[in-house]
C-alpha cells in the first residue's frame, strides 16, 4: 500500500496568507481589454481595487479608497493622467500621489503618496500584477513559463470565475490520475490506466510528478513552475481530428479573488507555425474550445462543491504526493512571510 503524504500544519497568520495569496508574487488580475474608459472596480487578494488606464494607455491598479474619506476611486472621474474623486474631488495619479485637494488649498496630504498601487505588467493579453509583502522587497521580473513567451506556441486563454479556494484549483491540477476518472468520457482523455504509480522528477523552476511507464496517452503529468509567478503546466495527447501540433498544452494560473472566490486562467497551447497554426487556431475556435469548456465545468463543478475546510478532513495517499509537495512549498513561504511581518511589527514598536 502506498504511503500517506504529509500532512502540516500552519499559523492563523500563515493561515491568512495561504487563503488570500502569497505575497512577493505576480499574479493574473484579469483580461486586458477589460479595462476600457472608465475606472473598473475589481476584487482580488481580499482586497477593494481599481484598474485604470491613463490616455497613454498605460495600465494603473490601484486600492479602491481615496485617502480623504475612503469614497471608491472606482467611482472617480477619468481626467487623463488622474482619477478625480466624485466625492470632494480629490486628483490621485497613477502612482497615487495626491495631485490636488480643491476643497483645501495648501492641504499636507497634496504631494504625498497615499493610494497603495501595485506594479503591473500586460502580457499574453493579461494584466499581470505584483502582491508585495509591504516591507520594502523587491519587485522581482515577471517570468512567465516559455509556452507563454516562445513564438513557438500559439495559445488562447479561458478564463473563469469560480466559487472555490484558490488553492483547491493548484490540487486540481496537480493531479493527474483525476483525468482517467473525472474525465473519461472526454475526447482527448478516454484511454490509459485507472491505476498508476507516480514519480517525481526536480526542474530548475520547480518539478514534475508524472505516471510510471505511461506516457502520451492520458493527462500523464503536471509541472509545478514557480519563479514568482505561480503555474501548473501539463500537456493531454490529441487525437488525429484535433489537428496538427502535437499534444495540446494547459498553463493553468489562478489568484485568489477572496477566501473562496478564485480567478482562473488557463491558456490551452501547442507547438505550431505557419500553416498548422492557422489550421489548428480554426479547429480550436470551430470544433475543440466547447469540448474544452465541457472539461472545465467538470471541474468547476467539483470544486464548487468542496466544503471550504476540506483539505483539514481528508485522507491522502500516493497519488497525492504531487498536491501534498504544492501545498508544503506553500505553506512553508506563508510561514517564512509570516514570520517576517511579525519581526517588522515588532521592531516598529
Amino acid at each position: 500500500m502506498a504511503q500517506q503524504p504529509p500532512r502540516y500544519r500552519v499559523s492563523d497568520e500563515a493561515r491568512n496568507i495561504l487563503d488570500t495569496g502569497l505575497r512577493n508574487k505576480w499574479y493574473g488580475i484579469c483580461s486586458a481589454d477589460r479595462v476600457l474608459d472608465a475606472p473598473l472596480a475589481i476584487r482580488r487578494w481580499n482586497r477593494d481595487l481599481v484598474l485604470w488606464r491613463d490616455t497613454e494607455g498605460n495600465v494603473y491598479l490601484q486600492d479602491d479608497r481615496c485617502p480623504h474619506r475612503g469614497a471608491p476611486l472606482s467611482l472617480a472621474r477619468h481626467d487623463g493622467d488622474r482619477l478625480t474623486c466624485v466625492y470632494h474631488g480629490a486628483e490621485i495619479l497613477g502612482d497615487g500621489t495626491v495631485a490636488s485637494l480643491p476643497g483645501e488649498p495648501g492641504c499636507d496630504l497634496v504631494g504625498q503618496c497615499a493610494v497603495e498601487t501595485y506594479p503591473v505588467e500586460v502580457h499574453r493579453g493579461v494584466i499581470f500584477a505584483w502582491l508585495g509583502d509591504g516591507l520594502g522587497t523587491e519587485v522581482a521580473p515577471l517570468a512567465l513559463p516559455e509556452r507563454l513567451t516562445s513564438d513557438s506556441y500559439d495559445a488562447f486563454l479561458a478564463y473563469a470565475e469560480w466559487r472555490t479556494p484558490y488553492r483547491y484549483m493548484i490540487d486540481n491540477n496537480m493531479d493527474p490520475m483525476h483525468g482517467a476518472f473525472l474525465h473519461r468520457v472526454s475526447h482527448s482523455m478516454a484511454e490509459g490506466a485507472s491505476e498508476a504509480e507516480f514519480t517525481t522528477r526536480k526542474t530548475e523552476t520547480g518539478f514534475i510528478f508524472e505516471k510510471k511507464g505511461q506516457k502520451n496517452v492520458n493527462f500523464d503529468w503536471s509541472e509545478w513552475y514557480d519563479v514568482d509567478f505561480q503555474a501548473v503546466c501539463l500537456e493531454i495527447p490529441y487525437p488525429k481530428s484535433g489537428g496538427p501540433g502535437g499534444s495540446f498544452g494547459i498553463v493553468f494560473h489562478i489568484t485568489p479573488i477572496d477566501e473562496t472566490t478564485s480567478a482562473c486562467f488557463f491558456w490551452r497551447h501547442r507547438k505550431v507555425s505557419g500553416w498548422e497554426r492557422d489550421t489548428w487556431r480554426f479547429l480550436y475556435k470551430n470544433r475543440l474550445e466547447g469540448r474544452h469548456w465541457h472539461v472545465l465545468e467538470q471541474d468547476r463543478l467539483v470544486a464548487e462543491r468542496m466544503v471550504q475546510d476540506a483539505d483539514r478532513r481528508e485522507y491522502l495517499y500516493g497519488h497525492d504526493v504531487g498536491v501534498a509537495r504544492v501545498r508544503k512549498l506553500m505553506a512553508d513561504e506563508a510561514e517564512r512571510q509570516a514570520e517576517a511581518l511579525r519581526k517588522s511589527a515588532v521592531a516598529a514598536e
